[in-house]
């Protein structure tokens, strides 16, 4: 019976094999100096509570009530020496520290292109970065390639050793995008983009997944990331454009956004041109205003009378491919081109408040 009590607290350590070391163990260039950070950083700080952890067991021992060779000094107060051992050796491993981790993080800035595709391979010039958008939805992950012209829900791949450029953005409440065997946590916001630049080196199925609290259906946030080789990349998207029941339009993404727990993996064969710029504005429903076009409005008066009038005349103008009747209506000095002028913010405006649209000179007043 002793013994096995002896045993008992190492039977604990077969539940460590279960653990997935993925952040310590990346596939991914960047991961794997963030990793590398990481570790330094465990270990600067180790020199500190390595150190005191055992001084303290060694005091508690030496100062016990039973050790008459210990030597008793109820009066002591002070010491240099201990004084500046106290102070200079964590202040220098803080300056350290401070040093190594402020150096890391601006050389893994996520917004910065890639410096190196691996420790022992530099950047090819000549590879342009292939660009995904991510948006968070409730809940699950859509990803739309547009150089393929496809889009997934719940699956997205990549090519090894070939730069990705992540796009992000939330339909939703904010979120956070994880691949740990790839890259740090970034998170996704409503009306924001935010961007990721990342490497896988290796092939391989990898977990990526929500990583911020986000209702209900959180949990489910998962999706498999792949990673292929060019002939396997082309493969998959074959595969995708193969098996899509239609393609991501506004209509579709409206519908693709509603609450949905566990939702299946999801291909969509073509997308709408624009889509994305609505998708981060949030107006891809046919009644929603866009939020550059409501800061436009704001900025032209905001509410009241006139705010209202702003909204309908000029909704749509921002978004559009050319908005230059915007900004000859609001200019004066442009007085001499009102025939061309209205005509352009007529082709621009909503076809339902067209009407609304006053002559140039009071536009201008």
């Amino acid at each position: 019976m002793p013994q096995l009590k002896r045993l008992l607290p190492l039977s604990f350590l077969g539940l460590l094999s279960g653990c997935n070391l993925v952040v310590l163990r990346p596939s991914g260039d960047i991961a794997s100096q963030q990793s590398d950070l990481i570790v330094y950083a465990t270990i600067l700080m180790l020199l500190i509570i390595v150190p005191v952890i055992l001084l303290t067991l060694y005091f508690a021992w030496h100062f016990r009530s039973t050790n008459d060779e210990a030597k008793y000094e109820p009066d002591w107060d002070h010491s240099i020496s201990l004084e500046i051992v106290v102070w200079t050796v964590p202040l220098a491993i803080i300056i350290c520290l401070a040093g190594l981790t402020w150096v890391a993080t601006h050389r893994l800035n996520p917004y910065d292109d890639l410096r190196r595709i691996s420790e022992t391979q530099p950047i090819d010039p000549e590879v342009e970065p292939m660009t995904v958008y991510a948006i968070a939805m409730d809940w699950k992950w859509m990803f739309i390639y547009p150089e393929e012209g496809i889009a997934t829900i719940n699956e997205a791949a990549v090519i090894v050793d070939r730069p990705i450029e992540w796009k992000l953005t939330s339909d939703t409440v904010m979120n956070a995008f994880f691949v740990p065997a790839m890259a740090g946590m970034i998170y996704a916001m409503a009306g924001m983009e935010t961007e990721l630049n990342a490497v896988m080196n290796e092939p391989g199925t990898f977990e990526g997944f929500s990583g911020n609290y986000s209702g209900a259906g959180y949990s489910y946030m998962r999706f498999d990331l792949h990673s292929y080789d060019e002939g396997g990349y082309e493969a998959w998207v074959e595969k995708v454009k193969s098996e899509a029941k239609t393609d991501l339009n506004r209509d579709t993404f409206v519908q693709a956004a509603q609450r949905s727990v566990d939702h299946p993996v999801t291909y969509y064969n073509g997308v709408a041109e624009g889509l994305w710029d609505r998708i981060l504005n949030h107006c891809v429903g046919e009644d929603k205003l866009c939020l550059n076009d409501m800061m436009m409005v704001d900025a032209l008066g905001g509410g009241g009378i006139e705010g209202l009038w702003n909204r309908e005349a000029f909704a749509g103008i921002c978004s559009a491919e050319d908005p230059t009747a915007l900004l000859a209506l609001i200019r004066p000095s442009l007085r001499d081109r009102e025939d061309e002028i209205l005509s352009a913010a007529l082709d621009l405006a909503p076809a339902e408040s067209a009407d609304l649209l006053p002559p140039l000179s009071s536009a201008a007043d």
